[in-house]
């Protein structure tokens, strides 16, 4: 005879209490003639068509999965949900959830890869709303649940990957730059493509569930130009007008946020076009030697000022092509190197002003 096993969560602690069998781990209850069925060997010959009625076990997968998503049990409610969805495929609830408490469990390196499996998830899920949910207030009920949802991780997903990302040293953060931009990048994506794909299905009855979602995309999206260079800068702002304009068509009074740019706006423009960063070694060296070398006399403050009143407009026309960045680069390195020769330190550097 089998060892009986519970098939709802597959413990074998299964004990009989008042005549039925009852799994100690997640409650399940069996009858005597189902736990002997359960508990028959080898391998039963069966003709015709057999139809198994998989209800009752469904009712209790969703009960249990449930149950595990309002006491926030990460682990047990991915668990109950992949099982749903291996029985119910055409199930949104299990199809969303089995990805989302997944990537909640996420380690910091893997914070861009759950982010993107949640964002795939999104047309499917959204597709067998529309396709199996008949009713219209049930249906923005299900968007408003999936839009707090997705705004919850990618908070979640933000504040670990900006957390992580400012407690790194000083002297190797720089290093770490472009995989925290790389995050957050897909992290907004989650908002912005669920905008995209429930105004694509349900324009008229969801208005606010994808203006909103938008709106959220472009908070998390606005904080991270500071660390961009020009040319990225550039890039991402026509990205955040698109969904600004979006926004715009549901929503005329709101208006686009204010953008923290960061010093970057306001110091070394040749320097960080040629090198591509406000924040990286040579610029760092510029940089001390602007505030305390330069700073110390009146020419060297005269010089500044003429630096920064023609500078920004020689970078804005020219500072993304070659030929300029070219012309600049060697003199740029031979004076780097000269003032480190000298003592000017590489190390991450915080301006005086």
């Amino acid at each position: 005879m089998k060892a009986l096993k519970c098939e709802m969560c597959g413990s074998n602690d299964v004990v009989k209490q008042d005549g039925l069998y009852v799994c100690q781990n997640c409650g399940t209850k069996y009858t005597v003639e189902e736990a002997r069925k359960m508990m028959v060997e080898g391998t039963v010959s069966v003709e015709g068509t057999v139809k198994i009625d998989s209800s009752s076990e469904l009712k209790n997968l969703y009960q249990l999965a449930r149950t595990a998503k309002i006491e926030n049990n990460t682990e047990n409610a991915a668990k109950y949900y992949e099982k749903i969805l291996l029985k119910d495929p055409n199930s949104w609830e299990a199809s969303y959830y089995a990805v989302y408490y997944k990537s909640m469990s996420c380690r910091i390196g893997e914070i861009r890869k759950a982010a993107k499996n949640v964002t795939n998830s999104l047309p499917r899920v959204v597709d067998l709303v529309k396709r199996n949910v008949s009713n219209i207030d049930e249906q923005k009920r299900i968007m408003e649940e999936i839009l707090v949802k997705n705004c919850s991780i990618a908070t979640m997903f933000y504040q670990a990957a900006t957390d992580h990302y400012y407690n790194v040293a000083e002297s190797i953060k720089y290093e770490y730059e472009e995989e925290y931009l790389r995050n957050v990048l897909q992290i907004q994506e989650i908002l912005y493509f669920f905008g995209v794909v429930v105004e694509k299905q349900f324009k008229e009855q969801c208005e606010h569930v994808f203006v909103e979602s938008w709106k959220f995309g472009i908070n998390i999206h606005k904080n991270i130009f500071k660390y961009l260079n020009e040319e990225a800068k550039s890039e991402q702002f026509k990205v955040l007008q698109s969904y600004v304009d979006k926004i715009q068509e549901y929503d005329l009074s709101y208006e686009m946020p204010e953008i923290d740019y960061g010093k970057s706006e306001s110091g070394c423009y040749v320097a960080t076009a040629v090198y591509g960063s406000y924040n990286c070694p040579e610029v760092w060296t510029l940089r001390r030697f602007r505030d305390n070398t330069l700073d110390a006399t009146w020419y060297g403050r005269a010089f500044i000022k003429t630096y920064y009143a023609v500078s920004p407009t020689l970078v804005k026309w020219f500072g993304e092509t070659n030929w300029f960045k070219k012309m600049w680069r060697k003199p740029l390195d031979r004076m780097v190197s000269s003032l480190q020769s000298k003592g000017v330190e590489s190390t991450p550097y915080q301006d005086k002003y």
